[in-house]
């Protein structure tokens, strides 16, 4: 069951990575055709620049989104036990001692991200940490080992980061347009140009969204009931599920991209299920929890 969820997930990151090398090359194409009007050197760049930004994506993705989200790392000096407890569960899984880093918040809340088993990181806030038990804190970081061992991480931490580049190239590409027509009088150009960039800013948000969508709630569900094949102890997820959706604060300032990676919706704006959801409801999560044998 776990190899199949491993090769599906590899196959889905081969997807998406291609889908946004097209994506990328297309924007910088049209960018740079505003700039230098000749295709050959528009599509060398954009080549050039999905090449680079592919190779980014994959192998800082992890460091982006921790620098995003504010993160450092969490020494045995300062959470000894928390590090204790993690070091316990990679022992159990037989899985690699991912970085542990933490986040100055008093939400209740974790993610995983990273490339792969060797190359992985959890981020738990200082307000999980403060709020869990031992027991709640095993169910959570069990829950995050498990998206490391099933290579979510290698979905979403791409995923986020090449909705992060299309962005900010449409951005860029309307804003070329604006610059360019300024300066330059062939209407029939510009008029493309525009077109184009305004495609591309429809469509930014709306990849951003499915994007969410295909790091599916199932992972959630799956996640969840393999922490509870590493803890033997499903209480303790259930408590700490709880704990989160009640004591749980909405966090500030979080990057609106990086939400489907946490173990809860950050901004506790989803109370039921739905298509648009990036997370699935608590009780559901709850009762599917309880009704494991």
């Amino acid at each position: 069951m776990i190899l199949k969820e491993v090769r599906k997930n590899k196959t889905k990151t081969f997807f998406i990575v291609s889908l946004f090398f097209v994506l990328v090359t297309l924007c910088v194409y049209f960018l740079s055709l505003i700039f230098f009007e000749d295709s050959l050197v528009a599509i060398t760049i954009g080549l050039t620049f999905s090449i680079f930004s592919s190779f980014i994506s994959y192998y800082n993705s992890d460091q982006i989104i921790l620098s995003i989200n504010g993160a450092r790392e969490a020494t045995r000096e300062e959470f000894l036990q928390v590090n204790i407890t993690l070091e316990t569960l990679c022992i159990a899984t037989g899985l690699p001692m991912p970085k542990l880093y933490v986040m100055e918040s008093e939400s209740l809340n974790a993610f995983a991200t990273g490339r792969n088993p060797r190359h992985a990181v959890i981020c738990v806030t200082t307000g999980l940490i403060e709020k869990l038990d031992k027991y709640e804190m095993e169910g959570v970081l069990a829950h995050e080992l498990s998206h490391i061992k099933n290579y979510d991480i290698l979905v979403s931490t791409i995923a986020i980061v090449m909705v992060g580049f299309v962005t900010i190239l449409s951005d860029m590409l309307v804003r070329g347009r604006f610059y360019n027509s300024s300066n330059n009088k062939n209407d029939n150009s510009n008029s493309i140009i525009q077109l184009i960039g305004l495609i591309f800013i429809i469509l930014s948000p709306i990849f951003a969204n499915l994007l969410n969508l295909l790091i599916s709630r199932n992972r959630e569900y799956l996640a969840d009931a393999s922490a509870v094949e590493i803890t033997r102890n499903k209480e303790g997820l259930i408590s700490a599920l709880k704990k989160i959706e009640d004591l749980s604060k909405p966090m500030e300032n979080i990057n609106k991209a990086t939400e489907s990676l946490f173990i809860a919706d950050p901004k506790k704006s989803e109370e039921k299920d739905s298509i648009w959801s990036t997370h699935p409801s608590t009780v559901n999560r709850i009762k599917k929890l309880q009704n494991i044998n």
